[in-house]
């Protein structure tokens, strides 16, 4: 077999891995599923029409909410579930597995490969079951055109593999599972942190530069655009230099790591 085909076959038995493990063992995968979906409910219900009304300035409109709301945790959700790959990760690093693969003839980088695309899938169908929540309760994307929908999906995907490459990267450095959840937990605080519940402008002025200088406000931002019709800006492409850009830098920090990490 020539070296490419040794490669997607060893890839293809990781990732196969990765999903039988997450079949069997959904408890983290849910848990960190309920974060977005119970933070979708709790500020349509709950803060709905308080938080309309100080974005639109004018009467209560929780619709008008539930479609601002929306885009942000879509992306909250998949900063949720690869934190779940940083355990997975640590996990594999700190069992013992990985020495055992260090000592068969398998292609090296299809350790962290089946890890990255069993992730994103996991991504893409958690986003899926967030999306129908907020479909069930009330969003509706009437004015986006099939590119447009294509393009937010591509966002969607593009955003997932940098944040499981960053995820990865964590779960390399921790020395258990319970560390690489903790170093990973900045990706679930970002997006409170950015436009996802509330304008940027509407923060207080000092706040303001580190809400909008994030990788997650331009994706929110650029998502929202795509599904709502909005503006979009210069959100577009600094959102795809953000996912670009860490999808880089977590690929040379994970492999790096992996490659010269003695456990």
């Amino acid at each position: 077999m020539s070296a490419l085909s040794l490669a997607v076959r060893d890839s293809n038995t990781m990732l196969r891995r990765n999903l039988l493990h997450a079949r069997r063992y959904p408890s983290l995968t849910l848990n960190l599923l309920l974060t977005p979906i119970m933070l979708l409910l709790l500020f349509v219900y709950i803060f709905g029409d308080t938080m309309s009304s100080g974005i639109g300035g004018g009467g209560p409109d929780r619709s008008a909410y539930i479609a601002y709301v929306v885009p942000g945790l879509l992306l909250m959700t998949i900063g949720s579930t690869v934190v779940g790959t940083a355990v997975s990760v640590s996990n594999d690093m700190t069992e013992g597995i990985i020495a055992r693969f260090r000592t068969m003839a398998i292609h090296r980088p299809s350790v962290l490969v089946g890890h990255v695309v069993g992730s994103v899938l996991q991504s893409i169908m958690s986003v899926v079951l967030v999306g129908a929540v907020a479909v069930a309760i009330g969003f509706r994307s009437t004015d986006a055109t099939i590119l447009e929908w294509l393009a937010a999906f591509g966002l969607l995907v593009l955003f997932a593999l940098a944040l499981t490459w960053i995820a990865v990267g964590m779960g390399l450095i921790s020395p258990n599972a319970e560390a690489a959840s903790n170093n990973a937990m900045p990706l679930i605080l970002l997006p409170l942190l950015s436009s996802a519940f509330t304008p940027v402008d509407s923060m207080p002025g000092w706040f303001q530069p580190i809400a909008e200088y994030q990788p997650f406000t331009p994706a929110i931002e650029t998502l929202r655009g795509l599904l709502l019709g909005s503006e979009i800006g210069h959100n577009g492409w600094l959102a795809i230099v953000w996912c670009l850009g860490l999808a880089v830098l977590g690929y040379l920090w994970s492999t790096s790591k992996f490659n010269h990490d003695p456990k």
